[in-house]
């Protein structure tokens, strides 16, 4: 009997090790099942904010995408306006030269008029000189040769100027 109470006692403490080791178990499992859970929902809310993150980068590249396309048309704008810029100087820098050029043509073609001018005011001056000279010539020479003339002949009398007494 002694062996059976020692047999009974044996097999209360070996069914109580398995009923403490079984709720420990049950304990790890729950404790398990609701971490599990818990690592679920997490991965949920990260697969969802991944998926929305990837949204958000695939319209940041599209924008990207548009942005630089407007900004390589930015640059192509810009270099055509600098071409014309550089197009419009070069015409500048042609027109003050031919501006330049034309000043001085001018001065010189305005030097040149005075100078004619003055050679001409003088060539007058001298012509009119010689004219009056040879007006007087021809004045004296008149009046010479009235002296000598006929003053009875009626032609003589016109040519020298002398009126004509009233018939």
């Amino acid at each position: 009997m002694k062996l059976a109470g020692f047999f009974v006692v044996l097999c209360v403490m070996v069914l109580g090790a398995m009923v403490f080791q079984t709720v420990r178990q049950e304990l790890s499992l729950r404790t398990l099942r609701t971490r599990l859970g818990e690592d679920a929902a997490d991965v949920k809310k990260k697969e969802n904010s991944i998926v929305e993150i990837k949204n958000k980068i695939q319209e940041l590249r599209t924008s990207l995408e548009s942005t630089n396309s407007k900004v390589e048309e930015l640059k192509q704008k810009k270099a055509e306006i600098e071409k014309s810029v550089q197009e419009l100087d070069q015409t500048l820098e042609t027109c003050n030269a031919e501006k330049v050029n034309t000043g001085k043509r001018k001065t010189e073609l305005e030097e040149a008029i005075a100078t004619v001018k003055a050679n001409h005011e003088e060539a007058k001056s001298k012509a009119q000189g010689e004219i009056q000279s040879l007006k007087q010539e021809i004045l004296d020479r008149d009046k010479a040769l009235c002296a000598y003339a006929d003053m009875t002949n009626a032609e003589a009398k016109k040519l020298c100027g002398v009126p004509e007494a009233p018939k």
